[in-house]
């Protein structure tokens, strides 16, 4: 590589930096963000803080909100002294993916797994069972949803944040879904949007 070619290159990389929108390429599509104003707060991942109100009409026993399309858990306490925000998995696929407002149901930590039926449809190969464990798909933590097969969960698999990789469920870091654990009780308002 020759100094003018590095020169350009590095000039255009720092001048994408300096640009007013931010561009995220998710396979088939391009997301482009707005200039970011100084009132915006943001984590390391570039996920937007949210605020509770156009999604909850009230904090009663806390809330959570599943952005599938962002791939961000925001998890907010009954006080309003706590706001968290979680990078996720998400379902593979639409067909998979439930939307609409449930509540958290029942919380186990070291929880076991089995295939849904349609599961095992899709996977043959699959074991009927599998314990609390290192292979276990739901990671150290679990909150059963009032929907019929569907958590929140950790995941030993970290390669699965961020993407479309679930079957249904929403994924998180193990550290991350042992923390909600924590903050969320049985009653907490879930929303997926």
């Amino acid at each position: 590589m020759n100094r003018r070619l590095f020169l350009g290159t590095t000039a255009a990389f720092v001048g994408g930096l300096a640009a007013p929108a931010i561009a995220q390429s998710t396979g088939d599509s391009v997301e482009i963000e707005g200039e970011i104003s100084e009132a915006v707060r943001r984590n390391i991942s570039s996920f937007r803080s949210l605020r509770w109100q156009p999604y909850f009409d009230n904090l009663r026993r806390g809330a959570i909100l599943v952005d599938t399309t962002s791939r961000a858990l925001h998890y907010w306490n009954q006080e309003e002294t706590v706001y968290k925000l979680y990078p996720t998995s998400v379902p593979m696929s639409e067909e998979l993916t439930r939307r609409g407002r449930t509540r958290v149901a029942r919380k186990v930590e070291g929880p076991s797994w089995s295939p849904t039926p349609s599961m095992k449809i899709r996977n043959p190969e699959w074991p009927d069972y599998v314990g609390p464990g290192p292979d276990n798909p739901l990671g150290t933590h679990a909150l059963y949803l009032g929907w019929t097969y569907y958590r929140i969960h950790g995941t030993h698999d970290t390669r699965k944040i961020g993407r479309r990789s679930s079957n249904g469920c929403i994924g998180l870091y193990n550290e991350n879904i042992s923390e909600l654990f924590e903050l969320a009780t049985v009653g907490t308002q879930v929303l997926l949007i």
